[in-house]
């Protein structure tokens, strides 16, 4: 076959089996249960990760919950300093939430950093647990407000998962707002835009606040929506393309044409670093590399200039499709915008599509540049991509 011919190697191993990760993680998880039995003995302390695409799943709901706590086991497992008393932080599902163990706010902090990252999560709070007894929560809701200094502002927002508790939320938003005036007579409550607002969560037994949050990237798990290839290069706009295809939950096998033996190697070392930037993400499942450069050049020899890039662009696609057959990919991924440059017209496009044997997902072809700079940025990979690289798409 073509990429047999080409060469290709994996340079990037897929991440660990989730499976494995969930075993490792439900090690401590009688550990972690007796730290929230002692809540009202000391501070314990919890990560709730929100999601909100995923609760308009219907039937399907149950499995992408499943993928994604398994991502999040997943990415807890790889990071070790994280542990909680020897083992990975328990994680379980409470009411529309993912609930992580945490031995400590600060712990809980370096939690939320990591999780945001992972598809599928739209916010992550890092919470103090305490009994479902307004004496309890009056207290944890002070130390909440405590960490929170310095504010002049504060307001409370309460919610309950259940009308087993017999307070409603507005009755818990007038206990706890009278117990924080009482302890912090200073402070001014403000309902609208305050520089601090307390959420009170009672869910399943306990009760849960927090005033900090960190926004997650959103859309869904990785691994629920099927195995894509991506032609990632070392530019801008191919790296933002497959993250967009990670966010929407699927598992990118990327797939990087290099210019060698023809260019030094600097696109290949900027690739792998791009690529551990979207490895935390869980989406990325693998890293090959295609020796491409030998191939261009027998091009260059018999094809007249100005067709040259849409014939490499073919041969990439055939290499493309052949490897998506081997690694069981629907789809391929490209970082075009229409009309950005001449290979990107609808007549070029077209000339590309018609050796593909899948369909070619395009999902900056609306995006003009500032864009998908702004997405890079975001993303992390713009410094990467704008460092001085040999691109196989201009050699010749």
């Amino acid at each position: 076959m073509v990429s047999d011919a080409l060469g290709v190697g994996e340079y990037v191993p897929a991440p660990g089996d989730a499976g494995a990760a969930a075993g490792a993680a439900t090690t401590g998880a009688a550990a972690a249960d007796a730290a929230t039995a002692g809540a009202t003995a000391r501070e314990t302390f919890v990560c709730l990760v929100h999601y909100h695409e995923l609760g308009l799943k219907g039937r399907n709901r149950a499995s992408f919950e499943r993928q994604l706590n398994n991502n999040i086991k997943a990415a807890l497992a790889k990071r070790p300093e994280l542990c909680v008393l020897g083992a990975a932080p328990r994680v379980r599902r409470i009411s529309g939430r993912e609930l992580i163990s945490a031995a400590s706010y600060e712990q809980a902090l370096l939690i939320a950093d990591l999780i945001r990252r992972i598809p599928g999560v739209a916010k992550v709070s890092c919470a103090c647990v305490c009994v479902r007894e307004m004496a309890a929560i009056g207290d944890a809701a002070c130390r909440c407000l405590q960490r929170a200094e310095p504010f002049a502002s504060f307001k409370v927002s309460a919610r309950r998962a259940h009308t087993d508790f017999p307070l409603n939320s507005m009755q818990i938003n007038e206990q706890v707002g009278a117990c924080l005036c009482e302890q912090f007579p200073e402070k001014k409550v403000q309902m609208r835009y305050p520089d601090v607002t307390v959420h009170v969560e009672v869910i399943e037994g306990n009760a849960y606040l927090y005033t900090q949050s960190f926004k997650g990237i959103g859309g869904l798990p990785a691994g629920s929506a099927g195995a894509v290839v991506s032609l990632l290069s070392a530019g801008i706009d191919s790296p933002v393309a497959t993250w967009q295809l990670i966010r929407r939950g699927a598992r990118v096998h990327a797939l990087h044409f290099s210019g060698a033996p023809e260019t030094t190697d600097v696109s290949v070392h900027l690739v792998r670093r791009i690529a551990e930037l979207l490895q935390p993400t869980g989406g990325l499942a693998s890293l090959a590399v295609v020796a491409f450069g030998g191939y261009q050049r027998q091009i260059a020899l018999s094809v007249p200039e100005r067709l040259r890039v849409v014939f490499y662009r073919r041969l990439m696609y055939a290499v493309a499709c052949d490897y998506a057959v081997r690694v069981g990919a629907k789809a391929l991924v490209t970082g075009e915008s229409l009309g950005q440059v001449a290979s990107q017209t609808l007549d070029n496009i077209r000339a590309t599509d018609a050796v593909a044997s899948l369909p070619v997902l395009r999902p900056l072809i609306g995006s003009d540049k500032q864009e998908i700079v702004n997405w890079a940025e975001e993303l992390g990979t713009f410094a990467i991509s704008t460092r001085s690289h040999d691109d196989c798409c201009t050699l010749f």
